[in-house]
C-alpha cells in the first residue's frame, strides 16, 4: 500500500521514529532509529503488516533494506521483529554471505534465531539473494546526537538492543565493554554492541 514517506523525523526511540508527513505522524519501527537524523526531512521506505489484532508500519533505510526484511518474512519461522533485529547490524553485505556460504553459526547469533530457523533462512533465501544485487545500507552519522554525553548516548544504545529482543543478560554482558569506547552517538553504540552480542 505505502512505498515510502517523506517527512520530519519528529522524534527517535529506541524500537521507532515518528515522522511528520502531511499534518499526520506516523509511528515507524525500524531497525536502527538512530541512522534517522531529528527534525530533519528523511524519506522512510515502509512496509505496512496487518495482523488480527495490530497493524504496524516497519520503515527501511532504503530499498535495498525493504527488500531484504521482505526477503526474511517470507521464510517461516521470521516474523517481522526478527527480521528487523537481524537488520539492525549495517553488514547487511555480510548477511548474504552468510546465507549464500551455510553460514548457521552467524545467523543463530540473531535473537529468536535458533539452529532450526537459520537452516529454514539458508534453504530458502540461498537461491533468490544469490540472484539479485542487494546493497548494504550505508550508516550516516548523525550530527543532531553529537551533543549528547556518553551516559546518555550508551543507555539509548543499550535500549535499542533490548527492543531488537536481546535479553538483559546478554546487554549487561557486554556494557562494560562498551563504556570503555570513546563512542558519542546511540547509533554508535547499538552498531558496537550488535558486534559484540555476535
Amino acid at each position: 500500500m505505502f512505498e515510502y514517506l517523506k517527512g520530519l523525523v519528529t522524534y527517535i526511540a529506541p524500537q521507532y521514529i515518528v515522522v511528520e508527513a502531511g499534518g499526520v505522524g506516523y509511528r515507524i519501527l525500524v531497525a536502527n532509529p538512530y541512522r534517522y537524523q531529528q527534525d530533519q526531512v528523511n524519506t522512510v521506505y515502509v512496509q505496512q503488516i496487518v495482523r488480527d489484532n495490530d497493524q504496524a508500519l516497519y520503515g527501511f533505510f532504503d530499498l535495498a533494506e525493504k527488500n531484504l526484511f521482505q526477503q526474511l518474512t517470507s521464510v517461516s519461522g521470521i516474523g517481522p521483529k526478527s527480521a528487523l533485529a537481524i537488520l539492525a547490524d549495517d553488514d547487511h553485505q555480510g548477511l548474504i554471505t552468510a546465507i549464500s556460504q551455510n553460514d548457521v553459526k552467524f545467523l543463530t547469533k540473531f535473537p529468536g534465531v535458533g539452529k532450526k530457523t537459520a537452516q529454514q533462512i539458508i534453504l530458502d533465501l540461498k537461491d533468490k539473494l544469490e540472484k539479485q544485487t542487494i546493497l548494504s545500507s550505508q550508516s550516516l552519522a548523525n550530527p543532531a546526537l553529537a551533543t549528547e554525553t556518553d551516559n546518555v548516548a550508551l543507555n539509548d544504545g543499550l535500549q535499542a538492543l533490548e527492543a531488537l529482543g536481546y535479553s538483559k543478560r546478554e546487554i549487561e554482558k557486554i556494557t562494560p565493554q562498551l563504556q570503555q569506547t570513546s563512542l558519542k552517538t546511540a547509533g554508535e553504540y547499538l552498531r558496537a554492541g550488535l558486534k559484540l552480542l555476535r
